[in-house]
């Protein structure tokens, strides 16, 4: 899973312009960059409905059910939910339209110096790099996630599922690398109660997301 790239990434990782993506279209053989998402695509998630674990394809940014279509355009970061601004910014999906997104690995933008644990050389400017982070017990993460069922308003508007990561301050290798947050792995036996969260018991939502799996995330530098 990743962050936002404006430019589709082929086999190698690099852009690949429209010829190559039409070429691409028909290949049969899979390969790493299929399983990856950015800001704007759908991407499979589970949430609880009438008892019953679903999953629904939903957008990896989140449009919020009070939100008009513009706020797409003015707050274009929301495939992250902050877990210091849940109560506020995030206040109509905290505590009643959880989900999970099963995670391999994830990606961030950080500068590249400090992914490489040293500080600007004289005259450097910053660069910005792109960081693998994959989490040492080898298996999928269940991360923990908002989402949100906008319903059309007006004719040419069609009801949207979208969704995002809640982020939380990182762990000491992920701010080593420059990052200043990381995606919530839950514990396994958490997750019918993250699924179904009590309004009225916030902190118990809270405590959810505390009891988190805590990997080792070992980290490669992507892209530069």
């Amino acid at each position: 899973m990743g962050q936002d790239w404006t430019e589709t990434v082929g086999q190698d990782g690099v852009g690949i312009n429209n010829q190559e993506k039409i070429a691409d279209i028909h290949r049969t053989t899979p390969i790493e960059a299929d399983s990856r998402i950015f800001p704007g695509w759908y991407v499979p998630v589970m949430t609880m409905s009438d008892g019953e674990r679903v999953v629904r394809p939903m957008r990896y940014r989140c449009r919020p059910a009070r939100a008009t279509p513009a706020y797409d355009e003015l707050y274009p970061g929301t495939f992250n939910a902050r877990r210091s601004s849940l109560n506020d910014f995030w206040r109509g999906e905290w505590g009643h339209t959880h989900a999970v997104i099963m995670v391999d690995w994830f990606y961030e933008h950080v500068n590249l110096h400090r992914a490489e644990g040293r500080e600007l050389r004289p005259g450097e400017e910053p660069t910005d790099a792109v960081i693998q982070f994959r989490p040492d017990y080898g298996r999928p993460m269940m991360v923990a996630c908002l989402f949100a069922h906008w319903r059309a308003r007006k004719e040419g508007d069609e009801d949207l599922l979208s969704v995002a990561f809640i982020t939380d301050d990182p762990p000491p290798e992920v701010s080593a690398a420059g990052h200043d947050r990381c995606v919530i792995p839950l514990q396994h036996e958490n997750l019918t109660a993250w699924l179904t969260p009590d309004r009225n018991d916030l902190e118990t939502q809270h405590a959810l997301l505390d009891d988190r799996e805590r990997p080792y995330y070992q980290y490669y530098l992507e892209a530069a």
